[in-house]
């Protein structure tokens, strides 16, 4: 990776200019909601019409993540270009930026390394940074042999896969057929992680240098993260070990803007890098409420080299994904939203998806408010996060996608 250019001053005048963003889903959507009150123009590209994104920012082109023409009329129309997906093509990114002297934020090499999860791996494993062990899989032979190598492992689409999808553990050699069957042949075995907890830090990168935003405990199933805490219930020894490596991994990366970096708190206090999204990240949806300026608003500061907003935490704050809680796909409809609206202290975000689908994230609620304790010690109830967290699962349960004539709802 090339190195990071020193920090800089720029004059920031309003109207302000256009963000070009490949990628109109619920990120895409919340950028535009954060930056309409800073005189920022946004234009998405989207492959769905009139996609989540749409009602909220100034324009969209409809076309591929890939589609060469509409990538040329988003630059056409934007000061600089960003994405909010990583199926963006970072070889079309590079090309249509160069005819067009337009940035390109976070650079489209850094868009190849995290697209290939074995080359991300292995990129940050060359550079130092602690990951999980892993190896390349092709074959029934190479995953047998990690097998052997590491006992159970996770084994990994190298490239497509999110929020649970490309992903499946393996435990014995009975389960390699089946295995790669679902997921193929391109593939990565990374060692099981026995993880105390899952970790995110938010970290930004900006024309004026380097910030991260408080360490967040992330609580998943199936794979889907279904709700966050932060800061994260661990001690002050794995915290700043945390920020530490998500400023390595920062430090390594080319291109300004906001990155979700996930880890893994391991028993033993270690803690290891996960995955990373070149992106604003569900982890980070917190701080829309819970910080003094959200990853979205810093996000398009970055990107257009305008001084970053502070990161500090207003207090502890936890969030829910609201996730498709039906069995077939169908209009979106969520019934007993009263009862999040009705409850002080508790934001609601709607996505603006047409239909849901069996876990499909579309939406999410936070919990926030200010706290009287500012210490942080492990599995305590740190400025209330066990009743905001219980509290947030309980209205998140409240709510459903299901028809009101499914057995079991009102």
């Amino acid at each position: 990776m090339r190195a990071r250019s020193q920090p800089s001053r720029v004059t920031v005048t309003l109207p302000g200019p256009t963000i070009g963003i490949v990628g109109g889903g619920q990120l895409g959507r919340m950028i535009g909601e954060a930056v309409a009150r800073r005189g920022v123009e946004v234009v998405v590209l989207d492959p769905t019409p009139d996609c989540p994104a749409a009602p909220v920012v100034s324009e969209q082109i409809v076309g591929g993540f890939d589609d060469e023409t509409a990538i040329r009329e988003l630059a056409e129309r934007a000061d600089v270009l960003t994405y909010e997906i990583e199926l963006a093509d970072p070889d079309v990114l590079e090309s249509v930026a160069a005819e067009h002297d337009l940035p390109v934020h976070p650079d489209p090499d850094t868009l190849r390394t995290i697209q290939d999860k074995l080359v991300q791996k292995s990129a940050l494993a060359d550079a130092g940074i602690p990951v999980p062990p892993f190896e390349a899989v092709s074959s029934a032979a190479d995953l047998e042999a990690a097998l052997d190598r590491f006992g159970e492992v996770m084994l990994k689409a190298r490239e497509g896969g999110y929020d649970g999808r490309g992903n499946r553990p393996v435990t014995d050699a009975a389960e390699v057929e089946a295995a790669l069957e679902e997921l193929g042949t391109n593939a990565m075995a990374e060692a099981f992680v026995p993880f105390e907890r899952e970790l995110s830090v938010i970290g930004v990168v900006g024309a004026d240098g380097v910030r991260t935003y408080p360490v967040t405990e992330t609580i998943h199933r199936e794979e889907i993260l279904r709700e966050s805490v932060t800061p994260a219930r661990t001690d002050d020894a794995v915290a700043d070990r945390a920020e530490a490596v998500a400023r390595d991994v920062l430090e390594f990366l080319d291109g300004r803007g906001v990155y979700g970096i996930e880890l893994f708190e391991t028993p033993d206090g270690e803690v290891l890098v996960n995955e990373i999204a070149p992106r604003p990240h569900n982890s980070g949806h917190w701080t829309i409420e819970g910080a003094r300026t959200s990853q979205f608003e810093n996000h398009a500061r970055a990107v257009l080299g305008w001084p970053l907003g502070p990161t500090d935490c207003r207090g502890t704050t936890v969030t829910a994904n609201l996730l498709g809680d039906v069995s077939e796909t169908g209009p979106a409809r969520l019934r007993g939203v009263e009862t999040i609206l009705g409850s002080p202290d508790v934001s609601l975000h709607w996505y603006g998806k047409n239909d849901v689908r069996p876990l499909r994230k579309m939406g999410h609620l936070t919990v926030a408010g200010a706290d009287s304790s500012a210490d942080r010690e492990p599995d305590a109830d740190r400025g209330g996060a066990a009743d905001r967290l219980n509290r947030a699962r309980e209205l998140r349960d409240a709510v459903t996608f299901a028809p009101v004539d499914t057995p079991g709802t009102e």
